[in-house]
């Protein structure tokens, strides 16, 4: 894919869209640490003793450095790098007239994306949102603002309504994370397992529980997994890794074939 493609990819998205979807969906927690920055100041005001006043500063310095570094570096992650343009995946190309399955956990940024990114591909896009299992108020928010891509099918993670061998490409961005259980996980990846065509790729892409997205995100690092983790549900579910590409220090992406096969 040339260089030009890749930009115009990155040109649709909004500038600051990133980080603005991540304040505008997660609004509920900057309005408790900014509840919590005015209780702090106003306790400092009392002036009751210097020891709290110094306190209280101190720790009202680290709320907002700690939101400041997550947005900054949310902003780079999502408006800055190429994680959208895919310019990563350039060697990674197949053929022009494959079949492409994108699949999101409710909220999906990519497919219009991926449409333009294999124009002459067969792009279908599966959602396993499950009003049940993912209530974070958060994608509740961005179903609103992103409204389905065109032809989206609603599924679950147990079974998936295609034949054997199926696909070429599947994308999965930022989104089998959701899936909370290691059993759940397995499962959902046997079934891609199952669709994949011997010579097709799996295209995983995931914060990691790891330093770097501590560091990001502190204690919202729990929301991800580990790369431990994620190697142990692609060996349950017979999928061998290939490579592994770090678009960011803070972004890996799993390139997983089935066991066995050459290409």
């Amino acid at each position: 894919m040339e260089e030009g493609t890749n930009r115009n990819l990155a040109r649709m998205r909004k500038p600051f869209q990133g980080v603005w979807n991540i304040i505008r969906f997660n609004w509920h927690f900057y309005l408790i640490s900014a509840t919590v920055v005015g209780l702090l100041l106003f306790v400092s005001r009392l002036g009751v003793n210097e020891m709290i006043i110094i306190t209280a500063y101190g720790i009202t310095a680290i709320i907002i450095g700690l939101n400041l570094v997550s947005l900054l570096i949310s902003w780079y992650i999502y408006d800055r790098s190429n994680l959208y343009s895919f310019a990563w995946l350039n060697r990674f190309e197949g053929h022009s007239k494959q079949k492409v399955l994108n699949i999101n956990a409710g909220f999906d940024e990519t497919s219009s994306l991926l449409k333009n990114r294999f124009p002459e591909a067969e792009l279908s896009v599966f959602d396993f949102y499950d009003a049940n299992k993912h209530t974070e108020v958060s994608i509740k928010r961005a179903r609103k603002a992103y409204p389905p891509f065109a032809g989206t099918v609603r599924i679950t993670t147990e079974s998936l309504p295609l034949k054997n061998d199926s696909i070429d490409t599947i994308f999965c961005m930022l989104s089998a994370h959701e899936i909370r259980h290691q059993n759940e996980r397995e499962i959902f990846f046997g079934e891609l397992a199952r669709v994949l065509k011997p010579s097709g790729r799996i295209i995983v892409t995931e914060h990691l529980r790891d330093l770097p997205n501590f560091l990001a995100y502190t204690i919202g690092f729990f929301h991800f997994h580990s790369r431990k983790s994620w190697l142990s549900t692609f060996r349950a579910a017979h999928l061998e890794l290939r490579h592994e590409i770090k678009i960011t220090p803070f972004i890996s992406s799993f390139i997983l074939k089935k066991y066995g096969t050459t290409s």
